[in-house]
């Protein structure tokens, strides 16, 4: 069996995404072994058909963490059986591009961001330096890659002239019926991060006859609490956290709205083609989404979601309201969610995933 080294800095037990890639490669007859990072939160690993290895670091976050994670990366991929390396995102790059081209093995990019153009990177001038010049280092050397979005592939093309495929992170399609809903409730599952516009979507809810629920963690989180706090929303806005993915469908399946916001800081957020989107698509619920290309493309396919320009507090509140409000519309966008998952699925997205590594012939 050929091996396979994929490497994140995520804690594999709420990477979705990677657990979808890492399974479909297993099952596709190759020897997978992702390797990832053990936080003081985290819970134990479960089973899966790929081998799984969390490093342990002293610094939790910040230029520390990056740091001593890439040196402790760099070490364990020295002397681990691999037949090809893939990085996953910017944040782990550089390890993989050292050992691959010292040990003469194959290596691959998959880019789930334009991770220079992200809100939290592209906002600091010094920190966005930094990473555009591992940016500009390394990527032009990943012949071999792939991204999430149309447009995140055209944006590789014109910076650094690699021909990536399009792989979507679209949802694993399993037999679903849509649930009765009981309880009305708008949801928000992902990270909670900075430019994912909980600035305005928080004091949105003071208008909508309707709870929030944020689903996740991320460098925004406490921020989104305090601003909950600060418009007396403690009883409208219910921070979950972390939810393991094997729980995290039900709250999916039961909610009313989905929320796809993301501010438009930097391209990576413009481009992007988010999980949750799939995720509620899949789920039979439609979305509040911003208007940016990806999902206007899909949009026009399948109205699936209210696409909106404008996110100030009161026109987020609208477009939700319109979807609480307005029973043979919201009729209408569930339905076609239901044509729509049947396309956009990863059984769909696994055929090019699993097609792109065997041509590789290892």
């Amino acid at each position: 069996m050929k091996t396979l080294v994929f490497t994140v800095t995520t804690d594999l037990s709420y990477d979705q995404r990677m657990m979808r890639i890492c399974t479909s490669m297993a099952k596709a007859g190759y020897d997978v072994l992702l390797v990832g990072r053990e936080r003081p939160s985290s819970i134990p690993l479960q089973e899966q058909p790929f081998r799984q290895k969390r490093l342990r670091c002293w610094f939790d976050k910040g230029k520390l963490f990056y740091a001593e994670y890439n040196i402790r990366l760099f070490f364990f991929l020295l002397f681990c059986k691999a037949h090809l390396f893939c990085a996953i995102d910017l944040d782990t790059i550089m390890p993989v591009y050292y050992i691959s081209k010292w040990r003469r093995k194959p290596r691959v990019y998959d880019a789930h961001e334009l991770f220079c153009e992200m809100e939290e990177i592209i906002s600091r001038p010094t920190i966005y330096k930094a990473w555009k010049w591992i940016e500009r280092h390394t990527v032009p050397h990943f012949k071999k890659g792939y991204a999430v979005s149309h447009t995140y592939v055209q944006e590789f093309k014109r910076m650094y002239g690699v021909e990536y495929e399009i792989i979507r992170n679209a949802t694993v399609l399993r037999p679903f019926t849509i649930p009765d809903k009981p309880e009305r409730y708008i949801l928000y599952q992902g990270a909670v991060n900075e430019g994912r516009s909980f600035e305005t979507l928080i004091p949105a809810m003071q208008w909508v006859k309707a709870p929030l629920v944020v689903c996740g963690q991320g460098n925004f989180f406490e921020q989104a609490q305090e601003l909950a706090r600060v418009h007396e929303l403690g009883n409208k806005v219910d921070f979950k956290g972390y939810i393991q993915p094997k729980n995290l469908p039900a709250y999916t399946a039961q909610a009313y709205i989905g929320i796809t916001l993301f501010q438009e800081t930097g391209l990576s957020n413009r481009y992007s083609l988010a999980n949750r989107f799939f995720d509620y698509m899949h789920h039979g619920v439609p979305q509040i989404c911003v208007n940016y290309p990806e999902y206007a493309q899909i949009n026009s396919e399948f109205e699936i979601a209210v696409l909106i320009d404008d996110l100030s507090p009161e026109n987020i509140a609208a477009a939700i309201n319109r979807l609480l409000d307005d029973e043979a519309y919201y009729q209408r966008l569930q339905n076609n969610c239901m044509k729509a998952r049947e396309k956009y699925c990863w059984q769909e997205e696994e055929k090019k995933l699993v097609a792109y590594y065997n041509t590789m012939n290892l």
